[in-house]
C-alpha cells in the first residue's frame, strides 16, 4: 500500500492532481522501485474497486530532485490535449 503517503490535491473523471515529493521518480522503467505513477494507480485500483489494468496519462513530468504538483489524465482525450498544452507552452 505506497499510495498512503500520496497527496491528492484534487480528483474528478478526467484528471487527478497530486503533490509530488522532492526524491520521488515520477515515472520509471526499473522493476521494484516505487514512482509517483506507481502510488497513483494503487490509489486509483483501491479507489474505485478497479482490477487490472489502469489507464493514467502523464502529460507532464518533474525531475526526481524536484517536488511540486503532478496532474495526472485518467482518462486518454484528456492525456493528448493536455500534453499539447504542456509541449506548447512556454
Amino acid at each position: 500500500m505506497t499510495h498512503a503517503l500520496l497527496q491528492v490535491l484534487y480528483e474528478d473523471n478526467h484528471c487527478l492532481a497530486v503533490a509530488k515529493p522532492a526524491g520521488l521518480l515520477t515515472q520509471g522503467v526499473p522493476a521494484g522501485i516505487v514512482t509517483l505513477e506507481s502510488m497513483v494507480k494503487d490509489y486509483l485500483r483501491e479507489r474505485h474497486g478497479k482490477v487490472g489494468r489502469v489507464y493514467l496519462g502523464i502529460p507532464h513530468r518533474l525531475d526526481r530532485p524536484v517536488s511540486g504538483v503532478v496532474l495526472f489524465a485518467r482518462q486518454t482525450k484528456s492525456a493528448s490535449g493536455w500534453q499539447s498544452n504542456f509541449t506548447t507552452a512556454r
